[in-house]
């Protein structure tokens, strides 16, 4: 009784390559298996005039969309899910940095500034209907870092492929001098306090 009763449960599968993702959900115990579609690359696509918000809502739903295109009869319950971040600082939406120059100029444009960070998420099944979809903010606070910091940082490596050239998290215990208001989750890439409430809705979670 008990393996038919899993067997019937909702699935929950990530369609991301972020490892960040991966870690945020593990440590939530969501339990989830990832699968990948043909990569959408946001770089390639510019947003127009649409609002931040509705930019990184529909990459979200791309991510996913594409995911949920792919499965076939044997996984009628699984629930696909796909995020985007982006920062915005002055009405310009920024993502990942393309090359070292680009993380350099994102990071000293976000030093000593306020900015906003956006993640979208989607959660959709195998017809292609959305479950949810959301997007969750946070303000983010930087201080100075300076050069030295900057130029060290940038030698690492550490910014690609992340939103803003940064990870909240690795940045705090390296000692930069971040202050930020919301879900720190939502910086990282994935709105955990939102989400998990919605994936307990659906019998994901818990």
């Amino acid at each position: 009784m008990l393996g038919e009763i899993e067997e019937k449960s909702p699935r929950l599968i990530l369609a991301s390559r972020s490892p960040r993702r991966r870690q945020l959900l593990d440590e939530a115990g969501i339990v989830h298996t990832v699968r990948l579609a043909e990569e959408i690359d946001d770089g390639d696509l510019t947003p127009g005039r649409v609002s931040p918000e509705n930019w990184v809502a529909a990459l979200a739903y791309l991510k996913a969309r594409a995911v949920a295109d792919c499965l076939d009869e044997s996984c009628p319950d699984s629930v696909v899910l796909g995020a985007d971040t982006v920062c915005v600082q002055d009405g310009e939406i920024i993502g990942q940095p393309c090359d070292r120059a680009d993380a350099a100029r994102i990071i000293r444009l976000f030093e000593n500034r306020e900015h906003d960070v956006m993640t979208g998420v989607a959660l959709v099944v195998r017809s292609g209907r959305i479950v949810d979809l959301f997007v969750d903010r946070a303000r983010v606070r930087v201080g100075v870092i300076g050069d030295e910091q900057i130029e060290s940082y940038l030698d690492t490596g550490q910014w690609r492929g992340k939103a803003g050239a940064y990870n909240l998290f690795e940045r705090l215990e390296a000692g930069w001098p971040i202050e930020f208001d919301g879900d720190g989750t939502t910086i990282v890439g994935l709105p955990m306090t939102a989400l998990g409430r919605r994936l307990g809705g659906l019998g994901l979670v818990g």
